[in-house]
Order: structure tokens, then C-alpha cells, then sequence
């Protein structure tokens, strides 16, 4: 696998023998918790289906293997660097259908998980980026990568962003003037359901922003790096634990269902073809223009790109606290040694 270059030297839009216009699609997908055989079928049937209409440029969601909730069952989802069955998916897709597709999963690598986005080309070349920071009890899982997220491929430079990562100024900077395209991917949940009136009533108005941050997050990361966004989601309820406090087992359930929408936007943030996530598994098709524009809007010199209210702030860094001590404590042993046991079962 090859990994982006750390240094910033720029990437070109494209390449000359590179098509400047190409049929990009993005998926929705509905997956199992930890079932990584089940997701793979999914995705293989939704990426056939995109590849019939032409596609050649293919979105799959953050978390393609097992969608993230705080429940045991996830760590049945980390998979080796090697031996990787949905990586070599990823490969076969892209030689079968002659296409570049990504999404990303978790990783165990050098005693460590990461959420890592991986992108494959057509002659079987792959890169990899992994995500930044974790988002809430996400941080239960793996912990934070440090690349840049900038791929040199036959299209040119093309970036990577998951989920949050499309909220966050420091995403815009490391990929501005180096890609013609960004993919990305969102796991990107609402506000819980099941905590009755009184706190639903609280949580109204952080819920109706939160779902408005999640439908505008693709346009506003295009309008401000100038180039196409490709974003695949997952859609459906789930149940999750709720932890309390960082070191204690302490945890209230925690029902919701997924939000926002998939997505292909153009350079401008004109949205081109979306599939909310009210409207199930799906896939969504447009053509785009590959390269870069100059941004339609400056960026500001703050960590996140929108307002965020401060219920928002507020849980997420809650919920990094107690996630980040759950992945030292707990987190990272099972899935390291979920991930040894698929490759010495491969290894057989």
C-alpha cells in the first residue's frame, strides 16, 4: 500500500492521459455491527450496481466493514493491515470494473487500530489515510492517525476526509491546491431518542443543527477547497451504550438512527445528486469535472469550520474523554487481538 507523502509538495489536478470528466458514484449503505462478511456482500452488490451505470469513481462509506456503535461486537471488525479481506475486496472491485473506489474500516497495525480510509486504483495500486481524531465513543475503537490524506494517482491528486474530518479547518489546509477531487465517507449519527421528553425537548435544537451540519457539511468543505466532494453514508437506526465517565464502566443505553445524506457536489458546493438517509440503502450517480477551482470561500482561522453549539462541543469532548480511556484500557487489546486471530486463520 502506498501511503501519502508527508512532505507538501504539490500534486497536480490531473494527469494529461487522465479523463477530466468521469462518472463518480457514492453508496449508502445499511450495515451489520461486526458482521464484516454481511457488509462486504452489501458493498460488493452496490458497487456492481454503480459500476453498471457507468461509474468510474466510487464512494463507499467511513466504516464500510461494521457501522461504530459503543458495543462489544465491533471489535470482531478490526482487521489485519495484511491478509485483509476487505482491502482485497477494494482491489478486486477496482480490476474487475476497470474504476478507483474507497472507504475506510478498521485497521490493526504495528499493535495499534486505526480508521483507516483506503483507496484503490485500477491496476491494484492502494493508498491509505488514516483519520485524524475519532469522533465520541468512535475513540473506543482506534486511535488517531497523522498523515496528510493526499494520494498521487492516475486521476491526479485526490484527497481523503472522513466524516468530522469535513468539519475541521485543519482538513481544508493539508488538501488545498494538492487534489482535484476529495472522497469521503460519514458515520454520522443523531441525537439520542430514548431519554424521554424532558431531555428530548433539551436536545431539540442540537439536533436539528446537528442534522443541518450533516446534509451542508459536503458542499461547505467543496466551497472552501474547490473541488468535487464524493460522500458515501450509512443510514439506519442503531442502539449504542452511552459511557459516563473516563475509567468506569458506567454507561445508559443510547438509541438513534443516522443522518445527513449521500452526496456528490460539485466544486462550486452545488449539490448534484444526494440520497437521504431517511430513504434507506442506495447508491447516487453524477458526472464531475476533475480539478481544482479557486475556493468560492476564504477559510477562517479556527478549528472548526461551522459554529458548533455548545451542547455539541460539549459532549463530543465528553465522549472523547471517556472513549480515548475505554481504547487504552480495554479497546485496543481486543481488537489487536481480533485482527491477529483473521490472519492466522488466513494464514492456514
Amino acid at each position: 500500500m502506498q501511503t501519502p507523502s508527508n512532505n507538501f509538495s504539490e500534486y497536480p489536478a490531473s494527469t494529461n492521459n487522465a479523463p477530466r470528466r468521469i462518472k463518480a458514484a457514492a453508496i449508502q449503505l445499511d450495515a451489520a455491527a461486526g458482521d464484516v462478511a454481511t457488509n462486504l456482500y452489501r458493498i460488493e452488490a452496490l458497487v456492481n450496481e454503480a459500476a453498471a451505470t457507468g461509474a468510474r469513481l466510487i464512494a463507499l462509506p467511513e466504516f464500510f466493514t461494521s457501522r461504530i456503535m459503543f458495543d462489544a461486537r465491533v471489535h470482531e471488525a478490526v482487521l489485519p493491515a495484511q491478509g485483509n479481506p476487505a482491502l482485497a475486496l477494494l482491489r478486486q472491485l477496482a480490476g474487475r470494473h476497470q474504476c478507483w473506489i474507497g472507504g475506510s474500516m478498521l485497521v490493526s497495525e504495528r499493535d495499534e487500530i486505526f480508521n483507516r480510509y483506503y483507496f484503490a486504483e485500477p491496476d491494484g495500486t492502494c493508498h491509505g489515510h488514516d483519520k485524524d481524531l475519532p469522533t465520541m465513543w468512535e475513540g473506543s475503537f482506534y486511535q488517531e492517525g497523522q498523515d496528510d490524506g493526499v494520494f498521487e494517482t492516475k486521476l491526479g491528486g485526490v484527497g481523503a476526509a472522513v466524516c468530522w474530518e469535513l468539519i475541521r479547518t485543519q482538513t481544508v489546509r493539508r488538501l488545498l491546491g494538492r487534489v482535484g477531487v476529495a472522497m469521503t465517507g460519514t458515520h454520522w449519527w443523531s441525537t439520542p431518542s430514548n431519554w424521554g421528553p424532558i431531555m428530548n425537548k433539551g436536545f431539540a435544537a442540537a439536533g436539528q443543527y446537528n442534522r443541518y451540519l450533516s446534509e451542508c457539511a459536503p458542499a461547505e468543505f467543496a466551497r472552501r477547497l474547490g473541488v468535487p466532494v464524493i460522500q458515501a453514508s450509512h443510514c439506519g437506526s442503531f442502539h449504542s451504550g452511552f459511557q459516563l465517565l473516563p475509567g468506569l464502566s458506567w454507561e445508559i443505553p443510547f438509541q438513534a438512527h443516522f443522518v445527513g445524506a449521500t452526496q456528490i457536489v460539485d466544486s462550486t458546493g452545488h449539490v448534484l445528486a444526494q440520497r437521504y438517509t431517511h430513504e434507506g440503502p442506495g447508491l447516487v450517480t453524477a458526472d464531475i469535472e476533475l480539478g481544482a477551482r479557486e475556493p468560492i470561500l476564504p477559510l477562517q482561522d479556527r478549528f472548526w469550520i461551522p459554529e458548533l453549539p455548545l451542547l455539541l462541543r460539549t459532549v463530543w469532548n465528553q465522549q472523547n474523554a471517556c472513549a480515548k480511556s475505554y481504547y487504552r484500557g480495554k479497546g485496543r487489546a481486543l481488537g489487536v487481538a481480533a485482527a491477529s486471530a483473521i490472519s492466522k486463520e488466513s494464514a492456514q
